[in-house]
C-alpha cells in the first residue's frame, strides 16, 4: 500500500519575549505565524468507509490543531515560566490578557518541538506526523521532520 503525505496549513497570532536574548526579541512582540503540519498514512482503502481514498479528513486534521495549537496560542502572548517576565505575565492575566507560561524559551524552534509532541498525540491510528514547519515571518521558520526525531 502507497503512504500518502498530506499537509494542512494555518495561521495564528501569538505575542512572545526572548529573556536573556541580546537582540531586539528580549523584548515583547508578536508574529503572525504560520504553520504547515504534514502527515503520512495510506489512503483508506474500505469501499464501505465515507472517507474512501483519505489518509486523514483534511477536517479531522483542522480540529487536532485547532484545538492544540490554534486555540491556545492564537492572540495569545507565551512566556518562559522560569524568567523574570513572570512578573509581567502575572499583571496582564489579572488584565484579562491570554498569557501561557511554557517551561522553554518561546522561540520558533521549541514551540515547533512542543507543537510536535502536541498534534503526536491526538492522530488516529495508522496516521503519523510526518513534519511540521512553523514560519515567524515570511524568510524565517523553523522545521521539525519525524525523520530527525527517532
Amino acid at each position: 500500500m502507497s503512504k500518502i503525505r498530506i499537509t494542512k496549513q494555518f495561521s495564528f497570532e501569538t505575542g512572545h519575549a526572548l529573556y536573556g536574548y541580546d537582540g531586539k526579541c528580549k523584548n515583547v512582540h508578536g508574529h503572525s505565524y504560520k504553520l504547515s503540519v504534514t502527515v503520512i498514512g495510506s489512503p483508506i482503502t474500505d469501499k464501505t468507509h465515507t472517507k474512501l481514498g483519505m489518509v486523514i479528513d483534511f477536517g479531522d486534521l483542522k480540529k487536532i490543531v485547532k484545538e492544540e495549537i490554534e486555540d491556545v496560542f492564537d492572540h495569545a502572548t507565551v512566556f518562559n515560566k522560569n524568567t523574570p517576565h513572570l512578573e509581567l505575565a502575572n499583571e496582564l492575566k489579572t488584565r484579562g490578557h491570554n498569557v501561557i507560561l511554557v517551561d522553554y524559551q518561546p522561540t520558533s524552534e521549541n514551540m515547533v518541538i512542543d507543537f510536535a509532541k502536541k498534534i503526536k498525540t491526538r492522530l488516529p491510528k495508522g496516521i503519523s506526523l510526518h513534519s511540521l514547519k512553523l514560519k515567524e515571518t515570511e524568510t524565517s521558520y523553523a522545521e521539525w521532520f519525524a525523520s530527525d526525531n527517532v
